[in-house]
């Protein structure tokens, strides 16, 4: 560690982004205090991944090691409510690093998407990993009883093989991924999708959700679908899937988990007027440094590039620091592309 410098940082949010953030700012002997939303620190490595490809352990051995280098933590502090951007600033913080991911799920909207059942991946996965139904019968968490359910997750990503792999890992019968393109266009990782398989995996391809069905309490019971094939390419270079006229079936099912995406939680855009973002409510950044419009403001992760990977957040937290550092100690950036992680 080099010689404490005096200058504060806050880092809001206790991700990869956050926390690779903090690791090389407090090296450089500034000091760092880590504001987390949630009440378990680690963001999505905690609450996001599952247990079987990321284990708590590990990621909480590796937040010790920052606690005893002198990164301080304070959880359940939600930037934008319990403090704004402007507040940390004014009250002794020299920088400021913004890596909060983005958390807000994106749902189908089609109709019953309100029944009881019905839950984003965020929601799903959360839930399990906070109250460690990952160790289930050992432990569990009475709001999803996935035991001898059928479940179904609608979307074709990682996050999608994530949430459908842990439900079977929860007990359930029949667990399907519902997509609707074919295999090819699916942006989950190849490997994903082969552990999926060897797990027991039903994929449900070509299939588009068009309502779900209830019964009289509101509870889930079933989903109309409709068959899909594959037309011109679209904006993403995937061929569109069109519907077939006439194509539509019922499958029964007890639980429903939508993971097609997530976009930017709007707390700090409402609470931060001279924050710069873009139309999908990622905040804009010098690529280079990672600074933002507001003077000593960084930002990086997926509240940055929108839904990405854990390595990527990392680079993106690193690159900031080397940069709040420079802006520190009022020298030039010494960000070069061998200290990214990519």
């Amino acid at each position: 560690l080099q010689p404490k410098t005096g200058y504060k940082v806050a880092i809001v949010g206790s991700g990869p982004a956050g926390l690779s953030c903090a690791a090389d700012l407090i090296q450089k002997g500034h000091d760092v205090t880590v504001f987390e939303a949630l009440h378990e620190l680690g963001g999505v490595l905690i609450y996001g991944i599952p247990e079987f490809r990321l284990p708590k352990e590990i990621v909480k051995t590796e937040i010790d090691v920052l606690k005893d280098a002198g990164v301080e933590f304070q959880t359940n502090a939600v930037i934008g409510f319990t403090d704004t951007l402007d507040e940390l600033l004014e009250n002794g913080y020299d920088a400021a690093f913004i890596g909060v991911g983005a958390g807000l799920p994106y749902f189908l909207n089609i109709d019953g998407e309100n029944l009881n059942g019905v839950y984003s991946a965020n929601e799903f996965l959360t839930r399990i990993n906070l109250m460690k139904a990952y160790k289930f019968p050992e432990y569990d968490t009475p709001v999803f009883d996935c035991k001898d359910k059928n479940i179904a997750v609608f979307g074709g990503g990682n996050t999608a093989m994530d949430a459908v792999r842990t439900s079977k890992r929860l007990g359930a019968k029949n667990a399907y991924i519902i997509y609707r393109r074919s295999e090819v266009e699916m942006p989950a990782r190849i490997e994903e999708v082969h552990h999926a398989k060897e797990e027991g995996i039903e994929f449900l391809l070509l299939a588009n959700p068009l309502e779900f069905t209830g019964d009289e309490n509101g509870w889930l019971k079933g989903v109309k679908l409709i068959k899909m094939e594959l037309g011109e390419p679209d904006d993403s270079g995937r061929r569109r899937p069109v519907p077939i006229e006439g194509s539509e079936y019922m499958l029964d099912i007890d639980m429903a988990v939508i993971a097609i995406g997530n976009g930017s939680n709007p707390i700090i855009q409402k609470t931060t007027p001279d924050l710069s973002f873009n139309k999908w409510g990622n905040i804009q950044v010098n690529e280079e440094t990672m600074e933002t419009s507001k003077r000593g403001v960084f930002a990086g992760g997926d509240i940055v590039t929108g839904g990405a990977t854990v390595i990527l957040a990392m680079g993106a937290g690193r690159k900031a620091a080397s940069a709040i550092d420079a802006y520190l100690m009022k020298t030039e950036s010494p960000v070069k592309e061998s200290e990214v992680v990519e």
